[in-house]
C-alpha cells in the first residue's frame, strides 16, 4: 500500500518548562533566536513564545511553553522536550491514511495551530484500539504551506 502524503522535514520543536524566562535566557539571549510571536491557550494550558531559527520554507520553530497553571492539564511542562512538529504535504490525507493503518490519535481533531497552520497530534501511547503510538513522544503533525512543499517536497 503506498503512502498518500510525505512527511517534509522539521516544522517545529516544542521545549516545556515552569518559566519561560529561564528558556528565554538560552534559546533567545545565548543561542539568539528570534522571538516571533506568542500564543496563549486556556484550554490547553500554555503560554508559549514561538521562537525561529532559519528562514522562508526552512525555518523551523522552537516553541518555549510554560503552563498557565503548573496543576491543570496539559501539563506542558512535565516533559521538557514537549513534542516534535512534522511538515505533511497532504494533511487530511495522512490523518486517514494513518487512522487506517491503526495509528492513534490525540483527542481535537485537524485544526488551527499556534503559528496558523492546520494540525493534529499522533498520541504518544497506543491503544487497544489503535495499536501504534508515539512511543512516548507527542507528535504533531502540520500542513505545509505551498512554499514550503515547494521547497522541501523535491
Amino acid at each position: 500500500m503506498s503512502r498518500p502524503f510525505k512527511v517534509l522535514g522539521i516544522q517545529q520543536i516544542a521545549i516545556g518548562g515552569l518559566s519561560k524566562e529561564k528558556l528565554r535566557t538560552l534559546w533567545v539571549d545565548k543561542l539568539g533566536l528570534e522571538v516571533t510571536g506568542n500564543f496563549v491557550s486556556e484550554r490547553e494550558n500554555v503560554d508559549e513564545d514561538i521562537c525561529a531559527m532559519g528562514k522562508g520554507a526552512f525555518k523551523v520553530e522552537v516553541d518555549l511553553m510554560q503552563p498557565l497553571d503548573p496543576e491543570k492539564k496539559p501539563a506542558v511542562h512535565a516533559t521538557p522536550l514537549n513534542h516534535v512538529g512534522l511538515w505533511i504535504d497532504d494533511l487530511p490525507k495522512a490523518v486517514e491514511w494513518l487512522t487506517a493503518q491503526g495509528v492513534r490519535f490525540a483527542p481535537g481533531g485537524i485544526r488551527k495551530g499556534a503559528a496558523g497552520y492546520d494540525i493534529c497530534f499522533l498520541h504518544p501511547k497506543a491503544s487497544d484500539e489503535f495499536p501504534i503510538g508515539g512511543e512516548g513522544v507527542l507528535i504533531e503533525l502540520v500542513q505545509a504551506p505551498a512554499e514550503v512543499i515547494a521547497a522541501l517536497g523535491k
